[in-house]
């Protein structure tokens, strides 16, 4: 699968994940016009949250298609977040700077291509 549609495919995935847990009305809080670069070791978490996001997406998007209803389907979303949530945790990042980074590696070709530069190298180590 191609980079891009593989990235289109967790973005809009993690976006439907954070739909549930963060209200609209904030969204503009967490990116904000002005956004500060961030420095190796946050781009290096990113990454690492990123390759797990895939994973998780990768177990609970086929589960969530197969539910046998919006019951069952709710609470395969749920699983999917906390495991979200755990892989943040895990490396210091909460949603905000998720998002802030991901939105600076959108908008800056250099933090880009750090950024998969990155991507790539832990999914090496899966």
């Amino acid at each position: 699968m191609k980079r891009s549609t593989l990235t289109t495919m967790v973005t809009l995935f993690l976006i439907g994940l954070l739909a549930s847990a963060v209200p609209q009305q904030s969204l503009g809080q967490i990116m904000p016009k002005q956004q500060a670069q961030p420095d190796e070791q946050q781009l290096r978490s990113f990454a690492k949250v990123y390759v797990q996001v895939e994973k998780i997406r990768q177990t609970y998007e086929p589960r969530a298609k197969d539910a046998a209803g919006a019951e069952e389907g709710k609470q395969i979303q749920q699983e999917a977040q906390i495991k979200f949530q755990e892989a943040l945790t895990k490396e210091g990042l909460s949603e905000q700077n998720y998002l802030q980074i991901f939105q600076v590696a959108k908008a800056d070709q250099d933090v880009r291509k750090k950024v998969l530069a990155m991507i790539d190298e832990e999914r090496g180590k899966s």
